[in-house]
């Protein structure tokens, strides 16, 4: 729905831009464009982020897993055991088996929901990393004087001239500088 959303801002505000404005100031206009996925897979801070996002991960399927063998040992143990158990001891076990599967799925709830800590987790620990992300590009719009620049990945541009800058590279390269994240913020102008 995000991604959506931005097409359609992106789209609309290209459309104003190019009703507005006259030819000759269009062609006055600097744009550039990067690819935000190249940056992320590329970019040490988000690598290390991604480690340690993966390793969280990795524990809790493993707790998952062991969670499920426990809900399987109950049922094989009911099944082997049913014919020596009472009815009353068959729905006790029962009811066990069906409380602890209950647990199983509030914790997968908990951790991968639609707002569940993985999802949390991934955005208190990348927003750093998109900060210092954030940072070069404006500091990079402001020095090369860009009007705009637009993400390839997340605006859905399906086309781009080759003579329009991929600007990629160059965040990667200021990013691994390791430029201070207090030289610019989004909202300055010069």
């Amino acid at each position: 729905m995000k991604r959506l959303q931005t097409a359609f801002v992106l789209t609309v505000t290209l459309l104003v831009v190019g009703l507005v404005l006259s030819p000759a100031v269009m062609a006055q206009l600097k744009i550039g464009y990067i690819n935000s996925q190249q940056i992320l897979q590329n970019f040490k801070d988000s690598q290390d982020v991604q480690k340690q996002l993966d390793a969280k991960n990795q524990e809790w399927q493993r707790q998952a897993q062991d969670m499920q063998k426990n809900i399987q040992d109950m049922q094989d143990q009911l099944e082997s055991q049913s014919l020596l158990l009472s009815q009353e001891k068959k729905d006790e076990k029962t009811r066990e088996i069906q409380e602890t599967y209950a647990k199983f799925q509030q914790f997968q709830m908990e951790k991968w929901g639609q707002s569940g800590e993985a999802f949390r987790l991934q955005e208190e620990m990348m927003k750093p990393v998109l900060d210092k992300v954030n940072t070069v590009l404006n500091k990079i719009g402001k020095e090369e004087k860009f009007d705009y620049i637009f993400d390839g990945v997340q605006a859905n541009i399906v086309y781009v001239s080759p003579s329009q800058p991929d600007l990629t590279d160059r965040v990667l390269e200021e990013l691994n500088k390791g430029v201070s994240t207090s030289t610019t913020t989004p909202g300055d102008k010069k």
